[in-house]
């Protein structure tokens, strides 16, 4: 049995990731909110900022999917079954560990996201919540894209996919269900003992997008999309040197600073901000004529004319006290 036949024995266990309601399939508008000085200096730098996602809001992120997920998996009497043996099952948790530590030591910290939060077409206001956690509390922008402006490779270090919220016990039950399939999946195969490193491998690269891409249900006004590059899936190293840092009010921080360009590797050639923005839409605090003047001579200033016919501003009435 070859690797290939190994891995699409496995294919089931990621089909919910390429449905009708996913990227490719499905392009929406995806919105980022910033404040003024994160639109300038997108503008400016030509550079969209990846963070890493120890860094972020939501305390859990990462942690809650990876750590659960091991638990669950290591403590399967399910996978115990359908191995058959204890030595087996030894085996598969022996490469199952083996990936966990890797990534927990070494990939998570090469690990990014860029969050963005899927737009309505006809949507030239924004959403008041997004606004205040992310626009400037009404003062900031919100940069939308298009993403049938962007071109797919399921290869690509570069993972666009949408965020599924759920409580604590949902997530958990939707991995003890992954594990079971799994399971499923191990007991009607006839993976030899030297194989099933790559078993566990793709049991571990499911669990791994399932952390990423899941959020506690308290987010789910957020509607969020996400853009994450995944470091194990670069192996040529394009984006080594977008690694950088950025010394904000918590200390210094690790970003990918994404240049807005035709990468080598990547099937984009003509990915400029001019193609791929939609709109720019400014804060209901910035709504007046004067603020929105100056923001279109920000915009000639920076080399950015292009952009000012695409200038809106949020009608929304709220104004930051």
């Amino acid at each position: 049995m070859t690797d290939d036949e190994i891995g699409k024995l496995f294919a089931p266990l990621f089909d919910d990731l390429r449905g009708q309601d996913c990227f490719p399939n499905r392009r929406p508008l995806l919105t980022h909110y910033t404040s003024i000085v994160g639109l300038e200096a997108i503008l400016r730098t030509n550079e969209l900022w990846l963070s890493n996602p120890l860094f972020m809001n939501d305390m859990e992120e990462v942690r809650f999917g990876i750590h659960t997920g091991a638990r669950l998996f290591l403590g399967s009497s399910e996978l115990e079954l359908a191995c058959r043996s204890k030595k087996r099952f030894d085996l598969l948790k022996h490469w199952f560990t083996y990936y966990f530590n890797k990534f927990d030591s070494e990939h998570v910290l090469d690990t990014y996201v860029f969050c963005l939060s899927e737009h309505a077409k006809d949507d030239t206001d924004g959403r008041l919540s997004m606004w205040r956690g992310y626009g400037g509390n009404g003062n900031g922008a919100a940069i939308v894209f298009d993403t049938e402006k962007i071109a797919a490779r399921e290869e690509s270090p570069l993972v666009i996919a949408h965020v599924h919220y759920g409580t604590g016990q949902m997530r958990e039950n939707w991995l003890q269900r992954r594990i079971a399939e799994f399971g499923e999946i191990l007991a009607k195969s006839e993976i030899p003992d030297d194989k099933l490193s790559i078993a566990s491998y793709f049991f571990f690269e499911r669990l791994k997008l399932f952390a990423i891409f899941t959020k506690h249900h308290g987010f789910m006004e957020e509607n969020e999309w996400r853009v994450v590059y995944m470091r194990d899936r670069d192996t040529a190293h394009v984006f080594d040197r977008m690694f950088s840092y950025w010394v904000g009010p918590r200390g210094v921080e690790p970003k990918l600073k994404l240049k807005i360009e035709a990468i080598p590797g990547l099937p984009e050639t003509n990915l400029t901000l001019a193609e791929i923005v939609d709109r720019i839409i400014l804060g209901p605090s910035l709504s007046s004529p004067l603020a929105r003047n100056t923001i279109l001579k920000m915009l000639e200033s920076l080399g950015r004319a292009d952009l000012k016919d695409r200038v809106v501003s949020s009608t929304i009435p709220f104004r930051a006290v």
